[in-house]
């Protein structure tokens, strides 16, 4: 490991542990800033594991996110939490293998069809089941926990994922994954078993996406479908993902934050036109950044030397 390499792992260890002490120095109104922007960071971070070098756009963040989310609400009472975690990322493991094995074989806008498809059925399902089996429509979740332990677990859990991205984008598999998003012809002529390398990373994918379903839980008290399988989520993991680059390291994280930061402001200033805002400003950074921020940076960079 050369020397500028060890100084930018220090320079990330200070952060994480700046990071860590935010709880100390921050309000209520800014520890709940703070749990959201970890949460989204891991979110879209995750996501782009799997869908930013395999150009699968999914749309179904929200059927895992809402898994794990209603796995706690379920368990809560009857486990202890390390187990419920553990048993919210084995439930969303099991629906991301059996979704994998039947889908991963669709392409394009049928991908995409299929997904935003799916985590509407979860949400039916889940509300079905509520509505004629136990007779309610929501949970409450009474849990010890306060924002700071949330916001912990999700620093921990967003540091873990940003690991597994850059061990992934340095090994063999991410290079099969590359291969694959460039041509599946390609890859299959190459030996590469491209079933088994997309069903691996969409379930590692999905088995985060659960926990940090599962982690912000107890931040609700009270979670039902319409919250916890809301589409928006799906959205939004999407839009910060691109904005930033779903190829690079950073650019998840990158998008996710000041994204969620003009979100939060514009769904407290403009509660009525949030939807058309945030449909519009999809719609410009497809056009505008269809390779993320990060991307076209280095483009002005490059015409700015060449000059």
């Amino acid at each position: 490991m050369n020397a500028k390499a060890i100084a930018a792992w220090g320079i990330a260890a200070a952060v994480l542990v700046a990071l860590a002490f935010a709880p100390s120095y921050l309000g209520p109104y800014g520890i709940g800033l703070m749990i959201g922007i970890a949460g989204y960071v891991t979110l879209a971070t995750a996501w782009a594991l799997f869908s930013g070098p395999t150009r699968y756009v999914s749309l179904a963040t929200v059927a895992f996110f809402g898994i794990g989310a209603y796995t706690v609400a379920v368990l809560s009472e009857s486990l202890p939490y390390p187990l419920v975690l553990l048993a919210a990322a084995a439930i969303g493991l099991v629906v991301a293998l059996v979704v994998g094995l039947s889908t991963l074989r669709l392409a394009g806008v049928y991908f995409v069809i299929f997904t935003f498809g799916l985590a509407e059925l979860i949400r039916q399902l889940v509300t079905w089941y509520e509505v004629n089996v136990t007779g309610t429509l929501g949970r409450y979740i009474f849990l010890d926990l306060g924002p700071e332990d949330i916001y912990w677990q999700l620093l921990a859990l967003a540091a873990v994922t940003l690991l597994l991205a850059w061990w992934i984008g340095r090994s063999r598999i991410g290079l099969a994954l590359k291969v694959i998003g460039d041509d599946e012809v390609v890859a299959a002529h190459c030996g590469i078993d491209i079933a088994r390398v997309k069903l691996a990373l969409f379930a590692l994918s999905a088995v985060i996406i659960t926990l940090v379903g599962a982690i912000q839980a107890p931040r609700w008290t009270y979670v039902e479908p319409a919250i916890v399988f809301n589409p928006t989520i799906s959205f939004l993991t999407l839009i910060m993902a691109l904005l930033g680059g779903a190829n690079r390291l950073w650019g998840p994280l990158l998008g996710a934050v000041p994204l969620f930061l003009l979100f939060e402001w514009l769904s407290a200033n403009f509660p009525n036109h949030y939807s058309i805002i945030l449909g519009l400003l999809f719609i410009a950074i497809v056009f505008v950044l269809p390779k993320g921020v990060l991307a076209f940076t280095e483009k002005l960079w490059k015409r700015g030397r060449a000059r």
